[in-house]
């Protein structure tokens, strides 16, 4: 599996009005029902998490991302038994 590539996904995700930094949790760390004022990007870069949101479960594969939308309870789990890190970002308020 080809490794993600930091800096081109900080690019894009800037270019589409997010931010972009780096979490890293050790084995078995859960973040339980989580609300965010503005959308969310997810997406795993070592390791494996599993994210439950709006009565669904998804288990992305590093590199793949997800979009948590605004308001909406969620919980992420580090499910790969080895320490996760990942990227996430928030959509940046425009004014003007």
């Amino acid at each position: 599996m080809a490794e993600v590539d930091r800096q081109k996904v900080a690019g894009e995700w800037r270019a589409r009005g997010f931010s972009c930094d780096l979490w890293v949790d050790p084995p078995g760390q859960v973040w339980e029902d989580y609300r965010h004022a503005t959308d969310e990007l997810v997406m795993p870069v070592v390791g494996w998490l599993e994210l439950e949101f709006g009565g669904q479960s998804f288990r992305p594969a590093p590199g793949e991302e997800v979009l948590i939308p605004a308001g909406v309870s969620h919980t992420v789990r580090n499910i790969g038994g080895t320490t996760a890190q990942w990227l996430y970002g928030y959509r940046r308020n425009h004014t003007g």
